[in-house]
């Protein structure tokens, strides 16, 4: 007997939440359940975090969270519950299988059958934005070693537990040179370790054009959080619909599973939302808990029942479905097909699907570092680059000088082109002159200057090389 965490949600949620365990229940999950409150009540009763610090008590304890959709209320001042649960509990692989159903379900795809590996804790979902001038917003984009390494090699492990033949990396490396050049470099490491598994790498524009266009090319791709967010719900429609995707969220500790889905609360309490996404989330979380037979009962039954044309609103079609059901009686159709397996669509056997226990990081040895200038960004309200120029360069030593000036990362200073829209946010470069060493009092030297000329600095950012290889991306033009 497994004690597992649920939390009904908003919208849709609660009751979608009900349908699934009553399914659980009837085919004879060995679960006892604890329900925790978190969403859109929560938020609105004052706590910005959408969660009590009972329910993560709860939560911890049980290390098995299943969740339904809930809200983040719009506007400032609200994080969203569902990143923050994934980074906080360490959820680092987001799983979510995406497979046509044809010729039930309509799709342009019937052969489609692949599995997304998002990175789950990083990226821009880091949520570190600010607001510097009047004119401009920044987000940052992390993109870690351990965060690339842990998830590359889940993607690997998950294809070689599953028999799957590819791993496909997509990124966007050609212009994020540091940061997606991290990820694919990652990437490129680890695929050395399995040569039974083929690997390739696209650029992620073109990537999410093939996957709309022909998924049936791919097996297993592994992306970056934002990426891996948008890819995963274009290919969940284009398989059919996005109703019927379910993900897991997998740490070293604990793990979480739900629907990709969102609340709907325009359906809300009508009885008509489809449960298929929180159920194929409750399926992954059975096997992941090792109830392998009781997942297997399930997903041939839930396979049988869309096979048999029992069909909600959101997947009903005139001449490929037999019958226009609610959530309760979808739910009861799946029950009343426990047992059975389709004779169509093909059957599951989950004999391999016991969760994956992968090694824990390794830190690697330090890189020699050494700081080689310092990127000032300044808030400058006239929008001429050669007037910014003349004044900080006024704030430079005799041993350090401006050397460039950007402006959203495209270079107006020196050589730039008048024609080139400014804005009031600039990036003022400043290196060391011939072979000075740069030294952490140069950059306070620069900042005390910029006082004095009366440059407001917004923040800074050291430059450094790597192992005599630089840490820092070129201006746009440089």
């Amino acid at each position: 007997m497994t004690r597992i965490t649920i939390a009904k949600g908003d919208g849709i949620g609660p009751e979608i939440m009900e349908a699934t365990l009553e399914i659980l229940m009837a085919a004879g999950a060995q679960i006892e359940i604890d329900e925790v409150e978190i969403g859109e009540k929560v938020y609105l009763s004052g706590n910005t975090s959408g969660i009590a610090a009972e329910a993560w008590d709860v939560i911890r304890r049980n290390k098995i969270f299943l969740k339904a959709p809930i809200t983040t209320p719009q506007g400032g001042g609200y994080k969203s519950l569902n990143v923050t649960t994934r980074k906080f509990l360490g959820l680092y692989a987001n799983v979510r299988p995406c497979m046509s159903m044809h010729p039930f379900v309509s799709t342009k795809h019937p052969i489609m059958d692949l599995v997304i590996v998002r990175e789950n804790e990083e990226d821009l979902y880091a949520g570190i934005e600010h607001q510097q001038t009047n004119e401009v917003v920044q987000c940052i984009k992390i993109i870690s070693r351990p965060g690339c390494e842990k998830i590359v090699r889940y993607a690997f492990e998950y294809a070689k537990q599953q028999n799957r033949k590819k791993v496909t990396c997509f990124t966007k490396d050609n212009i994020m040179k540091q940061t997606d050049g991290l990820f694919h470099e990652v990437f490129n490491e680890i695929a050395k370790e399995y040569p039974e598994i083929e690997n390739e790498h696209w650029i992620v524009d073109i990537g999410a054009a093939k996957v709309a266009d022909t998924p049936e090319v791919f097996d297993v791709i592994v992306m970056a959080n934002l990426y891996g967010d948008i890819i995963s719900d274009i290919a969940a429609q284009i398989a059919g619909s996005v109703g019927l995707a379910g993900s897991s969220n997998i740490g070293e500790e604990c793990a979480m599973f739900e629907a990709i889905h969102g609340t709907a609360p325009d359906i809300g309490g009508k009885n008509i939302a489809n449960p298929s996404g929180l159920l194929q989330g409750a399926v992954m979380m059975l096997n992941h808990i090792g109830q392998i037979a009781v997942a297997e009962k399930i997903q041939n039954a839930w396979l049988k029942t869309i096979e048999d044309g029992t069909h909600t609103v959101d997947i009903f079609k005139e001449g490929i479905s037999k019958q226009k059901v609610g959530t309760k009686d979808f739910a009861n159709a799946v029950i009343a097909n426990l047992g059975q397996i389709p004779t169509v669509l093909k059957p599951v056997n989950y004999a391999n699907s016991a969760a994956l226990h992968l090694p824990k990081y390794k830190r690697k040895t330090p890189l020699v570092k050494a700081l080689v200038g310092v990127d000032i960004f300044v808030h400058w309200d006239s929008l001429d680059p050669n007037e910014l120029a003349s004044k900080i360069q006024k704030i430079a030593t005799n041993d350090i000088k401006l050397s460039m000036i950007t402006n959203r990362g495209i270079k107006v200073w020196p050589e730039g082109f008048k024609e080139t829209f400014c804005t009031d946010h600039w990036r003022c470069r400043f290196k060391p002159v011939d072979e000075h060493k740069m030294k952490p009092i140069d950059i306070i030297k620069l900042l005390q200057n910029a006082l004095n000329e009366n440059i407001e600095t917004i923040k800074t950012e050291n430059l450094y090389n790597f192992d005599g290889k630089a840490g820092f991306s070129l201006g746009q033009g440089q």
